[in-house]
């Protein structure tokens, strides 16, 4: 590991991960550090350097991928110096707010009164929290482009399952810590899951895949099970 250089107030460490991609740490206060991370991430983007494959960035790191026949360790390292250097130089984006429907409870959301039981409230109250004000979100994570959000002000931080689920449905609204989530795809998901969108997150055949991005935020509306159907569509 190498210390490079600072980027919004945060330290910036560089650390192998194999022959084809480095881990940009940040050390800093929470908020600077995802904000450093994703304007590295947003330099090294533009930049187009030779052998850049790409970057992923997370709450306080970013993972740069890099061909390793036509780069090397060492021109990484300078391309992470240069854009901490240049994190200041980053235009804001425009950011968005998605209005999400949520069917609360039942098959929808079958964890919805474990959750409850767990934050010492009624389910009810778990809903008016959870659709409180909009969730920030802060990274793409697993599975294929879930957004990974703020979670709502609850009490106290809700317990991963004890025994994850083998399958969790596209669309499934779901809380785990002080996080929250929308299932993109189907997949094995431990998260409690409060409730189901209609809504389709993730398109193949769509150009982007989807059309949100780390920043922009997520409103949750509840809406009951016979408009369901109804509310089926792309986001937007």
């Amino acid at each position: 590991m190498s210390t490079l250089a600072t980027a919004a107030g945060c330290s910036v460490d560089v650390l192998d991960c194999g022959d084809a991609a480095v881990r940009v740490a940040l050390t800093g206060g929470r908020e600077d550090a995802w904000r450093a991370a994703h304007g590295i991430a947003a330099v090294l983007d533009a930049a187009a350097h030779v052998g850049f494959l790409g970057t992923l960035p997370t709450y306080d790191a970013v993972l740069v991928e890099f061909d390793c026949t036509a780069t090397d360790l060492a021109s990484v390292r300078e391309w992470v110096r240069d854009a901490a250097a240049r994190v200041d130089d980053v235009a804001p984006r425009a950011c968005r707010t998605f209005t999400v429907p949520v069917v609360y409870g039942g098959t929808f959301g079958p964890d919805l009164d474990a959750a409850a039981s767990h934050l010492g409230v009624t389910a009810a109250e778990v809903v008016a929290l959870h659709t409180a004000r909009p969730l920030l979100m802060r990274c793409f994570g697993a599975p294929a482009g879930a957004p990974m959000l703020d979670g709502p002000a609850f009490p106290r931080p809700v317990p991963r399952l004890a025994s994850p689920r083998p399958h969790v449905p596209a669309g499934a609204a779901a809380v785990a810590g002080r996080q929250a989530v929308i299932s993109a795809r189907p997949a094995p998901g431990g998260w409690h899951v409060l409730g189901t969108t209609p809504l389709t997150l993730v398109d193949p055949s769509r150009e982007p895949l989807s059309p949100y991005w780390p920043g922009d935020s997520f409103q949750f509306v509840a809406i009951g099970e016979d408009a369901f159907d109804a509310n089926r569509g792309p986001l937007a």
